[in-house]
């Protein structure tokens, strides 16, 4: 299994980005995104289920949306409304339906600035 995650970038405060994040195989009853500002602990941002069930951070919810597709292995994290403590390394996430084992991609970069 390997994630692969895409998306990140540079944007202004009060821009838009889309992350994105596809599988390469798998069967996953959780996908999502977390985050890593520097010198500081990695976080959870938004995570859907199987079962349609999400979570949101505190600190997105509102302006950030999770989506995606189990079927086709995909999230979509469509994150509006940017803040400058928005930016962070992005890490896509899964967990395995059988194993529950735990996948991580290999990180995108979203820096918020003006």
């Amino acid at each position: 299994v390997q994630l692969q995650a895409s998306g990140g970038g540079l944007v202004q405060p009060g821009g838009s980005l889309r992350l994105d994040c596809a599988s390469s195989s798998g069967l996953f009853s959780m996908m999502g995104w977390y985050r890593q500002a520097p010198g500081k602990q990695r976080e959870m941002v938004a995570r859907r289920y199987s079962d349609g069930s999400v979570d949101y951070a505190d600190s997105v919810k509102g302006r950030f949306s999770i989506s995606g597709d189990f079927g086709k292995k995909t999230v979509i994290l469509q994150m509006d409304r940017l803040n400058i403590e928005d930016t962070a390394v992005y890490y896509c996430n899964a967990i395995a339906v059988v194993s529950s084992r735990e996948y991580w991609g290999q990180g995108t970069e979203v820096t918020v600035s003006s």
